[in-house]
C-alpha cells in the first residue's frame, strides 16, 4: 500500500515567502505614503499650519484710536475725547463674588440696578471673560478703586475714550454727533475697517468727515492659554489718532445768535461771500448731543422727538420755507436783464392788484397802498403790487430760470450730509405735477408765496452771490484738516460756481443800491437797524404768510414767519446772512435785529455798533494753529 504525504513543505515555504514579499511591498508602500504625507505637511504646508497653530495660541486685540477734535476758527474746542473709567470683574479670578461686591460698595456707588445688570451679564459670559460692573466712574471713584486694587482680586479698572461736546448744544446743526455703531450701519461701510471702533458720526461734520476723524486702528497680539485666558502681550502696534477739524464757524458768534433766538424755532446762516466760509450755522431750538453718544434713554428721546418746536430738525439745512418778500430782489434782477423793463418807470399802488378780466384782488401788505413807486421804492418799501405786476409780465418760466441760476431748487454743495433741494415751480415741475398752472399762481409766486420753498442756506447763498458780483461760492463748514502728529494743515479750497447770467451792464450795482435803501432809506422796511452803524448794509425783509397749522400741531398760535437777508459792508462785503424766525411776524422787527448783532460782532468785534475808523480785521485771515 502506497503512502501519500499530508503536506508539502517546499510548496508551503514558497507560498509563505511570496506572502512575506507581498506584505513587505505593501508595508513599504504604506510607509512611503506616510513619509510622503508627513513631508508634504512639514515642508510644503509648513507655513499654513504654523499660522493656524499661531492663531490658536495668539489672539489679535484691536486698540481704538482717539477720534479727531473739532474746533472753531479760533481754536475753541467743540468736540473732544475724554477718558471714561470702567470697573470690570473677571469671575474665575474672584474667590468670593459676594465678598468682592461688599468691598467695592464703600468705594463706588452701586445700586440694585447695577447689581442686577451685573448678575445678568455674568450669566451671559464665560468665567474667564471680564464683565462690566460699573461704567462712567467719577475721578474720585476711580482713584479709590485704583488705590485698593491689590485687595480686590478679579477687579480691574479700564480707561476708555468717549466723545464729549463741552459746549453742549452749541453748533450741533453743523457739528452733529456720534453714537454707537450698529450692524445695520456696518453694511453701508467697509466692515473690516471698522473692527474695534465703537462710535460713528451720525450727523453734521461728524458724519461727512468720518474717515478723517476716525483715525487708524491699532492692535496687540495677546498670548492665550488653553482655556482662552490672556497670558501676556507679545506685540503692540499703536493706533493713529484721527485728524482734527478746524471749522469756519466762530463759536462766540454762534453763541450770540443762539442766545438771541432764545430757543424760538428759527435759523441763522452767515457766509463769507468771497470764500463761501460758513461763519454761523444755527438751528433753533438747540439740544444737547452728549446723551446720544452713550445711547439716549427712550423717554428723553421721545421728549425731543415729540416736541412741537422740533429741536431735532436741522432747519438751516432742511427747513423749507416760503421766502416771502426776500425773493423780490432776485425777480428784480431777472427783470433788469431785459430791454423792456425800465426801473425808473413809476406805477401806482392802490393797495391791491387784479389780473386782466378778473375780479379777484391780490392785496398789498399796506392796505391803503403806496402811491407812485418805481423799482427802488418798491424794493425799499417792499411793495407787493409792483411785484405782482412784474411777475405777471415776466411769466413763471423766466422767473424760475433766474431763481435756479441763483441756486434755488438745487443743493448748494455744502460739506454737510442730508441737504434739501427746496422747491422751485419750474416748467418741468409743473408738467410733472399733472395740474394746470394758473396766472394767479404766478402772481403770488412773485412775492415769495405759493409753491415756492427755499432753505435758509439757499437764501444766504443767493444773497452772498449778489454781494460777490453774481458769483456763487460753495459753502464750506470745515476750514482745514490738521494731522495731529505732523501738524500739517490741509485747507479746503474755495470753489466758485458759474456766474449768474448778466445781460445788462450795471444791473447788479443798481440792485445793490436799491437793497441798500431797505436799511438806509427814509422809508426802508429795515431802517430801524441802521442807527449808529459805521458801515452800510444792503438787505431785504420778508414776511411769509402761513395759512394754517400742520396736522397735529400743538404749539403756539400760528403767525407769519419773519425773514431777513443782508450783506455788509456794501462797498466790500465780508458777511452775507439769512435769518428766519418762525411765527414771529414782521421780518424787520424779529429777524433784522439778529442779523445786525451778528454783523456787528463779525465786523466790529462787538454786538452793539460803535463808530470806529476801522472795522474789525477780517476773521477769515485768522491763523489755524495746531
Amino acid at each position: 500500500m502506497r503512502i501519500i504525504p499530508l503536506k508539502n513543505d517546499s510548496q508551503e515555504l514558497r507560498l509563505f515567502e511570496s506572502r512575506i514579499w507581498v506584505a513587505a511591498v505593501l508595508g513599504t508602500l504604506l510607509v512611503s505614503g506616510l513619509l510622503a504625507r508627513l513631508g508634504y505637511l512639514q515642508i510644503v504646508k509648513h507655513r499654513y499650519y504654523a499660522t493656524l497653530a499661531q492663531d490658536n495660541r495668539v489672539s489679535p486685540v484691536p486698540i481704538a484710536p482717539a477720534r479727531g477734535l473739532i474746533l472753531d476758527r479760533n481754536g475753541v474746542v467743540l468736540a473732544d475725547d475724554f477718558p471714561v473709567f470702567t470697573l470690570q470683574v473677571t469671575p474665575d479670578r474672584v474667590p468670593n463674588m459676594d465678598r468682592l461686591l461688599a468691598k467695592l460698595r464703600p468705594l463706588v456707588a452701586l445700586n440694585a440696578q447695577d447689581i442686577r445688570g451685573f448678575r445678568r451679564r455674568l450669566a451671559q459670559h464665560k468665567p474667564f471673560q471680564s464683565v462690566t460692573l460699573r461704567a462712567h466712574l467719577s475721578e474720585a471713584e476711580a482713584a479709590r478703586v485704583a488705590v485698593n486694587l491689590t485687595r480686590l482680586s478679579g477687579a480691574t479698572l479700564h480707561a476708555q475714550l468717549r466723545r464729549y461736546y463741552p459746549l453742549g448744544g452749541l453748533a450741533t446743526a453743523a457739528i452733529g454727533y456720534v453714537s454707537r455703531i450698529t450692524q445695520a450701519e456696518l453694511h453701508g461701510h467697509d466692515a473690516e475697517r471698522y473692527v474695534g471702533y465703537r462710535d460713528i458720526g451720525q450727523m453734521g461734520v461728524e458724519k461727512s468727515y468720518q474717515k478723517d476723524l476716525m483715525g487708524r486702528i491699532g492692535y496687540k497680539d495677546v498670548e492665550m492659554d488653553a482655556r482662552g485666558r490672556p497670558v501676556k502681550v507679545l506685540k503692540r502696534i499703536l493706533p493713529h489718532a484721527g485728524h482734527n477739524l478746524y471749522l469756519n464757524i466762530d463759536a462766540q458768534m454762534q453763541a450770540i445768535g443762539e442766545q438771541m433766538l432764545n430757543n424760538r424755532p428759527g435759523t441763522v446762516v452767515a457766509l463769507n461771500p468771497r470764500t463761501g466760509a460758513v461763519l454761523t450755522f444755527i438751528s433753533s431750538p438747540i439740544y444737547d448731543p452728549n446723551p446720544f453718544v452713550e445711547g439716549i434713554r427712550e423717554k428723553a428721546y421721545k421728549a425731543l422727538a415729540t416736541n412741537p418746536d422740533g429741536p431735532l430738525d436741522n432747519r438751516a439745512l432742511n427747513g423749507l420755507y416760503p421766502p416771502g418778500s426776500t425773493i423780490k430782489p432776485f425777480y428784480a434782477y431777472a427783470a433788469l436783464q431785459t430791454r423792456w423793463f425800465h426801473p425808473h418807470k413809476h406805477i401806482t399802488c392802490p393797495g391791491y392788484y387784479h389780473l386782466p378780466h378778473s375780479a379777484h384782488l391780490f392785496h398789498c401788505w399796506k392796505p391803503l397802498g403806496m402811491g407812485r413807486v418805481d423799482l427802488k421804492e418798491a424794493i425799499e418799501q417792499s411793495c407787493d403790487v409792483y411785484f405782482y405786476r412784474l411777475a405777471f409780465k415776466q411769466g413763471i418760466n423766466r422767473m424760475t430760470r433766474y431763481l435756479t441760476d441763483f441756486g434755488f431748487g438745487h443743493r448748494t454743495g455744502i460739506d454737510l450730509p442730508g441737504e434739501y433741494r427746496g422747491l422751485v415751480p419750474t416748467k418741468a415741475w409743473i408738467k410733472a405735477s399733472g395740474r394746470p398752472w394758473y396766472p394767479g399762481q404766478t402772481v403770488i409766486t412773485g412775492i415769495g408765496q405759493g409753491p415756492l420753498l427755499v432753505t435758509p442756506l439757499q437764501l444766504a447763498d443767493a444773497v452772498a452771490a449778489i454781494a460777490n458780483h453774481g458769483i456763487r461760492m460753495r459753502p464750506e463748514v470745515v476750514r482745514g484738516i490738521v494731522n495731529p502728529v505732523t501738524h500739517r494743515v490741509r485747507f479746503r479750497k474755495p470753489h466758485a460756481y458759474p456766474a449768474v447770467p448778466r445781460h445788462r451792464k450795471n444791473s447788479l450795482k443798481r440792485l445793490i443800491r436799491d437793497m441798500t435803501q431797505v436799511v438806509e432809506g427814509p422809508h426802508g422796511t429795515a431802517r430801524g437797524i441802521a442807527y449808529g452803524l459805521p458801515y452800510k448794509v444792503a438787505g431785504k425783509t420778508g414776511t411769509a404768510q402761513l395759512w394754517s397749522a400742520a396736522p397735529g400741531f400743538k404749539g403756539k398760535h400760528i403767525r407769519s414767519d419773519a425773514l431777513f437777508i443782508a450783506f455788509a459792508p456794501v462797498s466790500h462785503p465780508r458777511i452775507a446772512i439769512a435769518v428766519v424766525v418762525e411765527h414771529a411776524g414782521f421780518g424787520a422787527l424779529a429777524a433784522a435785529p439778529i442779523a445786525r448783532a451778528l454783523m456787528n460782532f463779525y465786523l466790529l468785534g462787538h454786538v452793539h455798533a460803535r463808530p470806529q475808523n476801522q472795522l474789525r480785521p477780517q476773521i477769515a485771515q485768522a491763523r489755524i494753529s495746531p
